[in-house]
Protein backbone atom coordinates (compact mmCIF):
# COMPACT_ATOMS: atom_id res chain seq x y z
CA UNK A 1 0.00 0.00 0.00
CA UNK A 2 2.80 2.44 0.89
CA UNK A 3 4.42 1.61 -2.43
CA UNK A 4 1.31 2.56 -4.34
CA UNK A 5 0.86 5.72 -2.29
CA UNK A 6 4.41 6.80 -3.00
CA UNK A 7 3.99 6.12 -6.73
CA UNK A 8 0.69 8.01 -6.77
CA UNK A 9 2.19 10.98 -4.96
CA UNK A 10 5.13 11.08 -7.30
CA UNK A 11 2.82 10.93 -10.28
CA UNK A 12 0.66 13.77 -9.03
CA UNK A 13 3.75 15.85 -8.27
CA UNK A 14 5.11 15.20 -11.73
CA UNK A 15 1.80 16.13 -13.35
CA UNK A 16 1.68 19.34 -11.36
CA UNK A 17 5.21 20.33 -12.38
CA UNK A 18 4.42 19.49 -16.00
CA UNK A 19 1.29 21.66 -15.79
CA UNK A 20 3.33 24.56 -14.46
CA UNK A 21 5.73 24.14 -17.36
CA UNK A 22 3.00 23.90 -19.99
CA UNK A 23 0.62 26.60 -18.68
CA UNK A 24 2.68 29.63 -19.79
CA UNK A 25 3.10 28.20 -23.27
CA UNK A 26 -0.64 27.45 -23.55
CA UNK A 27 -1.48 30.99 -22.46
CA UNK A 28 1.00 32.38 -25.00
CA UNK A 29 -0.51 30.25 -27.75
CA UNK A 30 -4.04 31.38 -26.81
CA UNK A 31 -2.98 35.03 -26.89
CA UNK A 32 -1.31 34.53 -30.24
CA UNK A 33 -4.42 32.82 -31.61
CA UNK A 34 -6.62 35.68 -30.42
CA UNK A 35 -4.36 38.13 -32.20
CA UNK A 36 -4.37 36.07 -35.39
CA UNK A 37 -6.79 37.64 -37.92
CA UNK A 38 -7.70 34.19 -39.25
CA UNK A 39 -8.68 33.03 -35.77
CA UNK A 40 -10.72 36.17 -35.15
CA UNK A 41 -12.47 35.68 -38.48
CA UNK A 42 -13.27 32.08 -37.54
CA UNK A 43 -14.78 33.22 -34.23
CA UNK A 44 -16.91 35.77 -36.07
CA UNK A 45 -18.06 33.05 -38.46
CA UNK A 46 -19.05 30.85 -35.52
CA UNK A 47 -21.11 33.69 -34.04
CA UNK A 48 -22.75 34.30 -37.41
CA UNK A 49 -23.69 30.65 -37.87
CA UNK A 50 -25.04 30.11 -34.36
CA UNK A 51 -26.93 33.40 -34.23
CA UNK A 52 -28.50 32.69 -37.61
CA UNK A 53 -29.37 29.17 -36.49
CA UNK A 54 -31.12 30.57 -33.40
CA UNK A 55 -33.20 32.98 -35.52
CA UNK A 56 -34.21 30.23 -37.94
CA UNK A 57 -35.02 27.55 -35.35
CA UNK A 58 -36.85 29.98 -33.08
CA UNK A 59 -38.62 31.43 -36.11
CA UNK A 60 -40.07 28.15 -37.29
CA UNK A 61 -41.20 27.38 -33.74
CA UNK A 62 -43.04 30.71 -33.63
CA UNK A 63 -44.42 30.06 -37.10
CA UNK A 64 -45.89 26.80 -35.79
CA UNK A 65 -47.81 28.90 -33.27
CA UNK A 66 -50.06 29.76 -36.23
CA UNK A 67 -51.17 26.13 -36.11
CA UNK A 68 -51.65 26.46 -32.36
CA UNK A 69 -53.92 29.47 -32.71
CA UNK A 70 -55.86 27.76 -35.51
CA UNK A 71 -56.45 24.60 -33.46
CA UNK A 72 -57.24 26.51 -30.27
CA UNK A 73 -59.85 28.60 -32.06
CA UNK A 74 -61.20 25.62 -34.00
CA UNK A 75 -61.79 23.87 -30.69
CA UNK A 76 -63.37 26.81 -28.89
CA UNK A 77 -65.85 27.89 -31.57
CA UNK A 78 -68.99 25.94 -32.41
CA UNK A 79 -68.71 23.33 -35.14
CA UNK A 80 -70.55 25.47 -37.69
CA UNK A 81 -67.73 28.06 -37.59
CA UNK A 82 -64.61 25.87 -37.56
CA UNK A 83 -63.74 26.13 -41.28
CA UNK A 84 -64.07 29.91 -41.04
CA UNK A 85 -61.51 30.07 -38.25
CA UNK A 86 -59.10 27.85 -40.14
CA UNK A 87 -59.47 30.06 -43.22
CA UNK A 88 -58.88 33.23 -41.22
CA UNK A 89 -55.75 31.85 -39.58
CA UNK A 90 -53.99 30.69 -42.73
CA UNK A 91 -54.98 33.90 -44.50
CA UNK A 92 -53.82 36.22 -41.72
CA UNK A 93 -50.45 34.47 -41.53
CA UNK A 94 -50.02 34.95 -45.27
CA UNK A 95 -51.09 38.60 -45.14
CA UNK A 96 -48.74 39.24 -42.23
CA UNK A 97 -45.79 37.88 -44.21
CA UNK A 98 -46.55 39.93 -47.31
CA UNK A 99 -47.22 43.18 -45.43
CA UNK A 100 -44.17 42.79 -43.19
CA UNK A 101 -42.08 42.45 -46.35
CA UNK A 102 -43.72 45.36 -48.18
CA UNK A 103 -43.71 47.96 -45.41
CA UNK A 104 -43.72 46.49 -41.91
CA UNK A 105 -40.10 45.55 -41.31
CA UNK A 106 -38.57 48.86 -42.34
CA UNK A 107 -41.27 50.73 -40.44
CA UNK A 108 -40.35 48.76 -37.33
CA UNK A 109 -36.56 48.72 -37.77
CA UNK A 110 -35.75 51.93 -39.67
CA UNK A 111 -32.16 52.31 -38.53
CA UNK A 112 -31.33 55.89 -39.52
CA UNK A 113 -34.25 56.19 -41.96
CA UNK A 114 -37.02 57.62 -39.80
CA UNK A 115 -39.82 59.62 -41.46
CA UNK A 116 -40.54 61.20 -38.05
CA UNK A 117 -37.53 60.62 -35.83
CA UNK A 118 -38.15 58.00 -33.13
CA UNK A 119 -41.84 57.71 -33.98
CA UNK A 120 -42.44 56.58 -37.59
CA UNK A 121 -39.89 54.65 -39.60
CA UNK A 122 -39.27 54.22 -43.29
CA UNK A 123 -41.81 52.77 -45.72
CA UNK A 124 -40.00 50.46 -48.14
CA UNK A 125 -39.96 46.76 -49.01
CA UNK A 126 -37.25 44.50 -47.64
CA UNK A 127 -34.41 43.39 -49.92
CA UNK A 128 -31.88 40.75 -48.97
CA UNK A 129 -28.17 41.17 -49.80
CA UNK A 130 -26.26 38.63 -51.80
CA UNK A 131 -25.24 35.76 -49.48
CA UNK A 132 -21.55 36.38 -50.10
CA UNK A 133 -21.97 40.00 -49.02
CA UNK A 134 -24.34 39.40 -46.11
CA UNK A 135 -21.75 40.12 -43.43
CA UNK A 136 -22.82 43.49 -42.04
CA UNK A 137 -24.36 41.87 -38.95
CA UNK A 138 -23.56 38.88 -36.76
CA UNK A 139 -26.43 36.97 -38.38
CA UNK A 140 -27.99 36.47 -41.80
CA UNK A 141 -30.33 39.29 -42.77
CA UNK A 142 -33.00 36.89 -43.97
CA UNK A 143 -33.02 34.99 -40.69
CA UNK A 144 -33.68 38.19 -38.76
CA UNK A 145 -36.50 39.22 -41.12
CA UNK A 146 -38.11 35.79 -40.83
CA UNK A 147 -37.95 35.80 -37.04
CA UNK A 148 -39.45 39.27 -36.77
CA UNK A 149 -42.15 38.47 -39.34
CA UNK A 150 -43.58 35.54 -37.42
CA UNK A 151 -44.00 37.82 -34.39
CA UNK A 152 -46.06 40.15 -36.56
CA UNK A 153 -48.30 37.27 -37.65
CA UNK A 154 -48.77 36.23 -34.01
CA UNK A 155 -50.23 39.64 -33.21
CA UNK A 156 -52.81 39.19 -35.96
CA UNK A 157 -53.77 35.72 -34.69
CA UNK A 158 -54.85 37.17 -31.35
CA UNK A 159 -57.57 39.27 -32.99
CA UNK A 160 -59.10 36.33 -34.83
CA UNK A 161 -60.34 34.39 -31.82
CA UNK A 162 -62.02 37.27 -30.03
CA UNK A 163 -64.17 38.22 -33.02
CA UNK A 164 -65.05 34.68 -34.04
CA UNK A 165 -68.50 33.46 -35.11
CA UNK A 166 -69.93 36.80 -36.23
CA UNK A 167 -67.36 38.81 -38.23
CA UNK A 168 -67.30 38.67 -42.02
CA UNK A 169 -64.15 37.34 -43.67
CA UNK A 170 -63.03 40.13 -46.00
CA UNK A 171 -63.44 43.08 -43.62
CA UNK A 172 -61.44 41.09 -41.08
CA UNK A 173 -58.65 40.45 -43.58
CA UNK A 174 -58.59 44.11 -44.63
CA UNK A 175 -58.09 45.04 -40.98
CA UNK A 176 -55.23 42.53 -40.76
CA UNK A 177 -53.54 44.28 -43.70
CA UNK A 178 -53.51 47.55 -41.73
CA UNK A 179 -52.58 45.90 -38.43
CA UNK A 180 -49.60 43.94 -39.73
CA UNK A 181 -48.41 46.54 -42.22
CA UNK A 182 -48.73 49.69 -40.13
CA UNK A 183 -50.17 49.55 -36.59
CA UNK A 184 -47.97 46.77 -35.22
CA UNK A 185 -44.71 47.98 -36.82
CA UNK A 186 -45.14 51.62 -35.79
CA UNK A 187 -45.64 50.91 -32.09
CA UNK A 188 -42.97 48.20 -32.23
CA UNK A 189 -40.43 50.70 -33.54
CA UNK A 190 -40.85 52.79 -30.42
CA UNK A 191 -39.06 50.08 -28.42
CA UNK A 192 -37.45 47.41 -30.61
CA UNK A 193 -36.61 49.88 -33.39
CA UNK A 194 -34.72 52.13 -30.95
CA UNK A 195 -37.48 54.73 -30.86
CA UNK A 196 -38.63 57.08 -28.12
CA UNK A 197 -39.70 54.44 -25.61
CA UNK A 198 -36.37 52.68 -25.93
CA UNK A 199 -34.63 56.00 -25.25
CA UNK A 200 -36.63 56.31 -22.03
CA UNK A 201 -35.62 52.83 -20.83
CA UNK A 202 -38.85 50.94 -21.51
CA UNK A 203 -38.25 47.18 -21.45
CA UNK A 204 -40.26 44.47 -23.18
CA UNK A 205 -37.93 41.55 -23.86
CA UNK A 206 -40.13 39.44 -26.16
CA UNK A 207 -43.37 41.38 -26.44
CA UNK A 208 -45.88 41.11 -23.61
CA UNK A 209 -47.04 44.55 -24.70
CA UNK A 210 -45.56 45.02 -28.18
CA UNK A 211 -47.05 41.76 -29.46
CA UNK A 212 -49.67 40.41 -27.06
CA UNK A 213 -51.30 43.53 -25.65
CA UNK A 214 -51.22 45.04 -29.11
CA UNK A 215 -53.27 42.14 -30.41
CA UNK A 216 -55.52 42.42 -27.36
CA UNK A 217 -56.19 46.15 -27.85
CA UNK A 218 -57.00 45.61 -31.52
CA UNK A 219 -59.35 42.77 -30.58
CA UNK A 220 -61.07 44.85 -27.88
CA UNK A 221 -61.73 47.70 -30.30
CA UNK A 222 -63.26 45.27 -32.77
CA UNK A 223 -65.35 43.51 -30.15
CA UNK A 224 -66.87 46.77 -28.91
CA UNK A 225 -67.98 47.75 -32.41
CA UNK A 226 -68.96 44.28 -33.53
CA UNK A 227 -71.15 43.40 -30.56
CA UNK A 228 -71.82 40.02 -28.97
CA UNK A 229 -72.97 36.86 -30.70
CA UNK A 230 -76.72 36.49 -30.98
CA UNK A 231 -78.06 34.83 -27.83
CA UNK A 232 -74.86 35.16 -25.82
CA UNK A 233 -76.38 37.59 -23.30
CA UNK A 234 -79.95 37.63 -22.07
CA UNK A 235 -82.04 40.73 -21.30
CA UNK A 236 -81.70 40.27 -17.55
CA UNK A 237 -77.92 40.01 -17.52
CA UNK A 238 -77.68 36.24 -17.79
CA UNK A 239 -74.80 34.73 -19.74
CA UNK A 240 -75.65 31.83 -22.01
CA UNK A 241 -72.77 29.39 -22.44
CA UNK A 242 -71.83 28.51 -26.02
CA UNK A 243 -69.53 25.47 -25.68
CA UNK A 244 -66.80 24.94 -28.24
CA UNK A 245 -66.76 22.12 -30.76
CA UNK A 246 -63.70 20.19 -29.58
CA UNK A 247 -61.81 20.30 -26.31
CA UNK A 248 -59.12 17.95 -27.68
CA UNK A 249 -58.41 20.42 -30.49
CA UNK A 250 -58.31 23.33 -28.04
CA UNK A 251 -55.89 21.40 -25.83
CA UNK A 252 -53.70 20.50 -28.80
CA UNK A 253 -53.66 24.14 -29.87
CA UNK A 254 -52.60 25.25 -26.40
CA UNK A 255 -49.76 22.74 -26.24
CA UNK A 256 -48.57 23.79 -29.71
CA UNK A 257 -48.55 27.40 -28.54
CA UNK A 258 -46.66 26.39 -25.40
CA UNK A 259 -44.03 24.69 -27.58
CA UNK A 260 -43.80 27.66 -29.92
CA UNK A 261 -43.27 29.99 -26.98
CA UNK A 262 -39.79 28.55 -26.42
CA UNK A 263 -38.89 30.01 -29.80
CA UNK A 264 -40.81 33.19 -29.05
CA UNK A 265 -38.95 33.94 -25.82
CA UNK A 266 -35.73 31.98 -26.35
CA UNK A 267 -35.12 33.43 -29.78
CA UNK A 268 -35.53 36.93 -28.39
CA UNK A 269 -32.11 36.58 -26.78
CA UNK A 270 -31.00 37.30 -30.38
CA UNK A 271 -27.66 35.54 -30.02
CA UNK A 272 -26.31 32.02 -29.46
CA UNK A 273 -22.65 32.34 -30.39
CA UNK A 274 -21.20 32.38 -26.87
CA UNK A 275 -21.37 30.43 -23.63
CA UNK A 276 -23.22 33.29 -21.94
CA UNK A 277 -25.89 33.50 -24.63
CA UNK A 278 -26.40 29.74 -24.74
CA UNK A 279 -26.85 29.73 -20.98
CA UNK A 280 -29.28 32.67 -21.20
CA UNK A 281 -31.44 30.87 -23.77
CA UNK A 282 -31.64 27.80 -21.53
CA UNK A 283 -32.61 29.96 -18.55
CA UNK A 284 -35.33 31.60 -20.65
CA UNK A 285 -36.70 28.16 -21.58
CA UNK A 286 -36.92 27.15 -17.92
CA UNK A 287 -38.64 30.35 -16.79
CA UNK A 288 -41.04 30.25 -19.71
CA UNK A 289 -42.05 26.69 -18.91
CA UNK A 290 -42.48 27.29 -15.19
CA UNK A 291 -44.63 30.39 -15.68
CA UNK A 292 -46.98 28.46 -17.95
CA UNK A 293 -47.20 25.54 -15.54
CA UNK A 294 -48.03 27.90 -12.67
CA UNK A 295 -50.72 29.60 -14.76
CA UNK A 296 -52.39 26.25 -15.43
CA UNK A 297 -52.43 25.06 -11.85
CA UNK A 298 -53.67 28.33 -10.38
CA UNK A 299 -56.49 28.54 -12.93
CA UNK A 300 -57.57 24.96 -12.24
CA UNK A 301 -57.46 25.44 -8.47
CA UNK A 302 -59.40 28.70 -8.63
CA UNK A 303 -62.17 27.27 -10.79
CA UNK A 304 -62.47 24.32 -8.42
CA UNK A 305 -62.80 26.67 -5.47
CA UNK A 306 -65.12 29.21 -7.13
CA UNK A 307 -67.32 26.95 -9.25
CA UNK A 308 -66.95 23.60 -7.53
CA UNK A 309 -65.56 22.01 -10.71
CA UNK A 310 -62.39 22.32 -12.72
CA UNK A 311 -62.79 24.25 -15.98
CA UNK A 312 -60.53 22.96 -18.76
CA UNK A 313 -60.83 26.10 -20.87
CA UNK A 314 -59.69 28.20 -17.93
CA UNK A 315 -56.75 25.85 -17.46
CA UNK A 316 -55.77 26.21 -21.11
CA UNK A 317 -56.02 29.98 -20.96
CA UNK A 318 -54.16 29.91 -17.65
CA UNK A 319 -51.21 28.36 -19.46
CA UNK A 320 -51.32 31.02 -22.15
CA UNK A 321 -51.68 33.82 -19.59
CA UNK A 322 -48.64 32.50 -17.73
CA UNK A 323 -46.70 32.50 -20.99
CA UNK A 324 -47.78 36.03 -21.90
CA UNK A 325 -46.94 37.26 -18.39
CA UNK A 326 -43.33 36.02 -18.48
CA UNK A 327 -42.71 37.20 -22.05
CA UNK A 328 -41.77 40.77 -21.12
CA UNK A 329 -38.82 39.52 -19.01
CA UNK A 330 -38.08 35.78 -19.16
CA UNK A 331 -34.34 36.04 -18.47
CA UNK A 332 -33.91 38.03 -15.26
CA UNK A 333 -36.31 36.25 -12.85
CA UNK A 334 -35.30 33.41 -10.56
CA UNK A 335 -37.39 30.31 -11.10
CA UNK A 336 -39.61 31.05 -8.09
CA UNK A 337 -40.25 34.55 -9.43
CA UNK A 338 -41.25 33.13 -12.82
CA UNK A 339 -43.69 30.84 -11.01
CA UNK A 340 -45.23 33.82 -9.19
CA UNK A 341 -45.48 35.88 -12.39
CA UNK A 342 -47.17 33.03 -14.26
CA UNK A 343 -49.48 32.25 -11.34
CA UNK A 344 -50.77 35.81 -11.27
CA UNK A 345 -51.44 35.46 -14.99
CA UNK A 346 -53.68 32.49 -14.17
CA UNK A 347 -55.52 34.55 -11.57
CA UNK A 348 -56.05 37.35 -14.10
CA UNK A 349 -57.72 34.98 -16.56
CA UNK A 350 -60.12 33.48 -14.03
CA UNK A 351 -61.20 36.90 -12.78
CA UNK A 352 -61.29 38.76 -16.10
CA UNK A 353 -63.35 36.30 -18.16
CA UNK A 354 -66.52 36.76 -16.05
CA UNK A 355 -65.83 40.50 -15.80
CA UNK A 356 -65.98 40.80 -19.59
CA UNK A 357 -69.27 38.92 -19.58
CA UNK A 358 -70.67 41.39 -17.04
CA UNK A 359 -69.62 44.18 -19.39
CA UNK A 360 -71.25 42.23 -22.26
CA UNK A 361 -68.01 42.10 -24.20
CA UNK A 362 -68.09 38.81 -26.10
CA UNK A 363 -64.59 37.31 -26.40
CA UNK A 364 -65.05 33.82 -27.83
CA UNK A 365 -61.65 32.37 -26.92
CA UNK A 366 -60.64 34.60 -23.99
CA UNK A 367 -57.92 36.43 -25.92
CA UNK A 368 -58.48 39.77 -24.16
CA UNK A 369 -57.87 38.37 -20.64
CA UNK A 370 -54.91 36.29 -21.86
CA UNK A 371 -53.11 38.66 -24.20
CA UNK A 372 -54.22 42.14 -23.18
CA UNK A 373 -54.66 41.88 -19.42
CA UNK A 374 -51.86 39.39 -18.72
CA UNK A 375 -49.66 41.31 -21.15
CA UNK A 376 -50.09 44.49 -19.15
CA UNK A 377 -49.30 42.62 -15.94
CA UNK A 378 -46.21 41.03 -17.44
CA UNK A 379 -44.89 44.35 -18.68
CA UNK A 380 -45.38 46.18 -15.39
CA UNK A 381 -43.83 43.42 -13.27
CA UNK A 382 -40.57 43.67 -15.25
CA UNK A 383 -39.52 46.31 -12.73
CA UNK A 384 -39.58 43.62 -10.00
CA UNK A 385 -36.93 41.39 -11.57
CA UNK A 386 -34.97 43.72 -13.85
CA UNK A 387 -33.05 46.35 -11.91
CA UNK A 388 -32.67 48.50 -15.03
CA UNK A 389 -36.43 48.82 -15.52
CA UNK A 390 -38.55 51.54 -13.97
CA UNK A 391 -42.20 51.00 -13.06
CA UNK A 392 -43.27 54.48 -14.15
CA UNK A 393 -41.61 54.08 -17.55
CA UNK A 394 -43.13 50.62 -17.92
CA UNK A 395 -46.55 52.09 -17.17
CA UNK A 396 -45.99 54.91 -19.65
CA UNK A 397 -45.10 52.42 -22.36
CA UNK A 398 -48.18 50.31 -21.68
CA UNK A 399 -50.43 53.39 -21.76
CA UNK A 400 -48.88 54.92 -24.88
CA UNK A 401 -48.95 51.71 -26.90
CA UNK A 402 -52.44 50.87 -25.64
CA UNK A 403 -53.81 54.28 -26.58
CA UNK A 404 -52.24 54.25 -30.04
CA UNK A 405 -53.25 50.70 -30.94
CA UNK A 406 -56.79 50.98 -29.57
CA UNK A 407 -57.53 54.31 -31.24
CA UNK A 408 -55.96 53.36 -34.56
CA UNK A 409 -57.77 50.01 -34.56
CA UNK A 410 -61.06 51.63 -33.56
CA UNK A 411 -60.83 54.08 -36.46
CA UNK A 412 -60.15 51.29 -38.96
CA UNK A 413 -63.02 49.17 -37.58
CA UNK A 414 -65.37 52.19 -37.77
CA UNK A 415 -64.43 52.85 -41.40
CA UNK A 416 -65.00 49.20 -42.27
CA UNK A 417 -68.29 49.08 -40.37
CA UNK A 418 -69.79 52.06 -42.17
CA UNK A 419 -68.49 51.18 -45.62
CA UNK A 420 -68.53 47.47 -46.38
CA UNK A 421 -69.86 46.29 -43.00
CA UNK A 422 -68.09 43.98 -40.57
CA UNK A 423 -70.83 41.79 -39.13
CA UNK A 424 -72.56 38.81 -40.66
CA UNK A 425 -76.35 38.97 -40.79
CA UNK A 426 -78.45 37.23 -38.14
CA UNK A 427 -79.44 34.57 -40.65
CA UNK A 428 -75.79 33.93 -41.60
CA UNK A 429 -74.75 33.79 -37.96
CA UNK A 430 -77.45 31.26 -37.13
CA UNK A 431 -76.59 29.19 -40.18
CA UNK A 432 -72.90 29.29 -39.36
CA UNK A 433 -70.13 31.15 -41.15
CA UNK A 434 -68.74 27.94 -42.63
CA UNK A 435 -71.72 27.77 -44.98
CA UNK A 436 -72.47 31.48 -45.23
CA UNK A 437 -68.93 32.80 -45.79
CA UNK A 438 -66.78 29.82 -46.78
CA UNK A 439 -69.22 27.49 -48.48
CA UNK A 440 -67.48 24.56 -46.84
CA UNK A 441 -68.25 22.83 -43.55
CA UNK A 442 -65.48 21.55 -41.31
CA UNK A 443 -67.61 18.58 -40.26
CA UNK A 444 -70.04 17.92 -43.15
CA UNK A 445 -71.27 14.63 -41.70
CA UNK A 446 -72.64 16.60 -38.76
CA UNK A 447 -73.99 19.47 -40.86
CA UNK A 448 -77.63 19.08 -39.93
CA UNK A 449 -76.92 18.88 -36.23
CA UNK A 450 -74.50 21.79 -36.33
CA UNK A 451 -77.28 24.12 -37.49
CA UNK A 452 -79.11 23.55 -34.22
CA UNK A 453 -76.11 24.62 -32.10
Amino acid sequence: MNFFKSKLGAGLLGAGLLGLMIEPSVAQEAAAAAADPKTAATAANVDYVFNTLLFLMAGFLVMFMAAGFAMLEAGLVRSKNVAMQCTKNIALYSIGGIMFWLVGYNLMYPGESWIIANYIGAIAPVSLPDPAADTANAYATGSDWFFQMVFCATTASIVSGTLAERIKLWPFLIFIVVLTGFIYPIQGSWEWGAGWLDDMGFSDFAGSTLVHSTGGWAALAGALLLGARHGKYGPDGQVNPMPGSSMPLATLGTLILWLGWFGFNGGSQLALGSLENASAVSRIFVNTNMAAAAGVMVALLMTQIIYGKVDLTMGLNGALAGLVSITAEPLAPAIWQAVVIGAVGGVIVVLTVPLLDKLRIDDVVGAIPVHLCAGIWGTLIVAWTNAEANLAVQGLGVAAIGAFVFLASFVIWVILKFTIGIRASLEEEMQGLDKAEIGLEAYPEFGVGSQRL
